[in-house]
């Protein structure tokens, strides 16, 4: 092989390295060395959980009573029947009459005029009594009945707009199943981080609260309303700031529910989710971007180097030295993060991630998604 071609190819292995280690270092550190919230908090401040469902009866059956009686002193809890044409109204008039905190907002769609999800959260928003409004969906159930106390708490700090949580998927024997897991901790590693590091740029809509002042600020989801994801990011990427956002990690905040169990489904989910990253602030989208590429492009140029022997002994050390750091790093935070097992796929799984990331993200970006459930 040519000289120029092997210098080539060891200076792009040792560029994205550097890459991968910045971020490690300098990102993803913050958070492995962040500590959660450990006692159980007082509680602190009036509470409106809200949650949008289109044709969830089964989910509003096993899941809404783990939010109705969360161990909280004072909140309330509004689900938009969102043009649900299955039993949701019938099951949630059942639960009103047993829980009187709950409150029902009913949405009908129009024949001509189809609304999305936003619309749905925007009516939640207005019919919220409280200031401080928390969201999940009708497919997640909280850790513990402490949800509401942990995620709420952090809003005793003044300068405090913003609370980004947790949700992972249960586990089950698969690797689909670990794969999605695997993306979904790599995801909040990413974005809570960020936010250690007062660069918060998105969060999840299972898990998350912000106040009804910033949500009515900032005209709500008026700016992308015709995007029909990004109620939880976009909002998050245009209204976060390095002082009002804040992070809750303890494991009883943490909001679960399960994953897709088909490519098909998944496929579906992605497609919808990775869309609306091209609408991310600039900055956000290039920190993204040289994660993703560098990731993506370390074990190629890993295995060219190998196989056209450039300096194999080296590129081994530097990708053995990868590895270790990563190890260091995401220790504390898998287990933070309750995914410590995860920890042992890291050689695998790591290579599976960031092509799945780059295939997804590239389809979010070509093709368009029409409607949010």
């Amino acid at each position: 092989m040519e000289l120029y071609i092997r210098l080539a190819l060891l200076g792009l292995f040792l560029l994205t390295f550097i890459v991968q280690l910045y971020y490690l270092v300098t990102q993803h550190r913050s958070l492995s060395t962040y500590q959660p919230t450990a006692e159980l908090p007082e509680p602190s401040v009036p509470v409106s959980v809200i949650i949008s469902a289109r044709n969830e009866e089964k989910n509003l059956s096993e899941n809404l009573p783990a939010i109705l009686e969360q161990d909280y002193p004072d909140f309330e809890v509004i689900v938009v029947n969102d043009c649900s044409t299955d039993d949701s109204e019938t099951i949630l008039t059942a639960f009103k009459q047993q829980y009187p905190h709950l409150k029902i907002v009913t949405k009908t769609e129009h024949v001509r005029f189809k609304t999305g999800k936003k619309f749905a959260l925007t009516l939640g928003i207005k019919a919220a009594a409280n200031e401080y409004l928390l969201f999940t969906d009708a497919d997640c159930i909280p850790a513990s009945k402490n949800w509401i106390t942990y995620m709420a708490a952090q809003f005793t700090h003044p300068k405090t707009q913003i609370v980004l949580g947790y949700s992972p998927y249960f586990e089950t024997k698969n690797f689909l199943n670990s794969l999605i897991r695997f993306e979904t901790l790599k995801t909040a590693i990413s974005y809570l981080s960020a936010a250690l590091n007062n660069n918060a740029y998105m969060g999840i809509g299972r898990n998350l609260a912000y106040t009804k002042t910033l949500f009515f600020a900032s005209k709500g989801f008026a700016s992308h309303m015709h995007v029909i994801s990004g109620d939880d990011d976009l909002f998050i990427n245009q209204n976060a700031t390095a002082s009002n956002t804040a992070i809750e990690i303890n494991p009883d905040a943490f909001v679960y529910t399960s994953a897709k169990t088909t490519f098909g489904g998944l496929f579906r989910q992605k497609k919808r989710h990775m869309g609306v990253g091209k609408l991310y602030k600039g900055k956000h989208r290039r920190m993204l971007s040289f994660d993703a590429l560098s990731g993506l492009l370390f074990y190629p140029l890993f295995i060219a180097c190998i196989v056209f022997n450039v300096e194999p002994l080296w590129v081994l050390g530097v990708f053995i030295m990868r590895l270790i750091t990563q190890v260091v790093v995401y220790k504390n935070i898998f287990k933070k993060l309750a995914a410590a097992a995860q920890l042992w796929y890291l050689p695998l799984i790591d290579f599976v991630y960031y092509i799945y990331i780059s295939v997804f993200g590239l389809i979010g970006t070509l093709i368009k998604t029409k409607q949010w459930k």
